[in-house]
């Protein structure tokens, strides 16, 4: 069997490291020729990933015919802004969804698997986590839940578990989905609070309270509430909250110390930059209130002062947990 991995950032390279590692033919399709060749020359991706070699099972290549011929499945990992690449490419049989994103379109929130079932009309399920990439290609211990139609959700379970990575299935794909996006968002504002130097404290309350705002925001849209309590919902907060290789809490640090939010993405797609327009658009529209969510918005957007930001969190009125 062979497996195609759609986007060479640091987390497709990871998964095509696993699967590789494993004797699973992986073809690493990346869009820029540059960055194939070095690949291949290397055998490293120094763009996205250095220090970790590419097994001999993993060829990269720019040719999507290439890529996906013969595949059993497509994994896409590509940053959700970038989906629609895939309406040009030919079809796989199935794919699992490695994008954490959120989109906001004609008042209906839809999720990268959404986006996927439009574009290739294929099934799809999503894996989500707390799943570093520069840890997984490590095969540092680590787990992760896959969710969407059950036969599907277990042959990635098949396919992907293994001494470093356990992957559970779940049955709820969009909670898992909506979680996977709003913890982004939540680490940006932990990443605020880090480049504030506002302590430990205002940290963990942050982060409670925004737990909370995640499952009424996901349970709202349909999610099941347990599932924002596991892996793919406060695991993976977790993770991203507090990490250094946190894209999305680096940002938000670097954000309240005045760096421009252009220049945010230099070192890859920011995901909580979108995901948090899409969350803010819906809670106007429905009526539901997702204060953490609208601070981060009115800092990175609205050029609210961050601290002013939190000084209306602060000051919301006392009530009941």
């Amino acid at each position: 069997m062979k497996v195609a991995i759609l986007g060479a950032g640091a987390w497709g390279t990871a998964l095509g490291v696993l699967l590789a590692s494993k004797g699973i033919p992986v073809a690493l399709w990346a869009r820029r020729k540059e960055q194939v060749e070095a690949m291949r020359v290397m055998r490293e991706n120094r763009d996205y990933l250095p220090g970790v070699a590419l097994p001999a099972h993993l060829h990269p290549t720019c040719d999507p015919e290439e890529a996906l011929l013969g595949v059993e499945l497509a994994v896409v990992a590509l940053p959700s802004k970038a989906l629609s690449v895939l309406e040009g490419l030919p079809l796989a049989p199935w794919y699992l969804s490695a994008t954490k994103g959120l989109f906001f379109q004609g008042g209906e929130v839809l999720t990268p698997s959404q986006i996927l079932g439009r574009i290739t009309g294929r099934p799809a399920v999503a894996l989500s986590g707390p799943n570093h990439a520069e840890e997984v290609a490590r095969f540092l211990p680590t787990a992760g839940v896959v969710a969407g139609p059950r036969a599907l959700a277990e042959r990635v379970q098949e396919l992907f578990t293994g001494p470093t990575f356990r992957v559970y299935t779940g049955r709820d794909l969009r909670g898992l989905e909506l979680g996977g996006a709003v913890k982004n968002v939540l680490a940006l504002a932990a990443g605020m609070v880090d480049g504030l130097r506002l302590g430990d404290n205002a940290k963990a309350a942050l982060l409670t309270r925004g737990l909370k705002e995640m499952v009424r925001f996901g349970t709202a849209l349909g999610g099941e509430e347990a599932t924002f309590y596991g892996l793919s919902g406060l695991g993976d907060l977790l993770a991203t909250a507090y990490s250094l290789h946190s894209r999305n809490r680096g940002a938000g640090e670097r954000l309240v110390r005045g760096e421009d939010r252009e220049r945010l993405e230099d070192r890859g797609v920011v995901e909580g930059l979108y995901a948090v327009k899409a969350m803010v658009a819906w809670g106007e529209r429905a009526g539901v209130e997702l204060p953490i969510a609208e601070a981060v918005h009115g800092v990175a957007y609205g050029g609210l002062d961050p601290l002013k930001a939190l000084q209306a969190l602060m000051a919301r009125e006392p009530k009941p947990e």
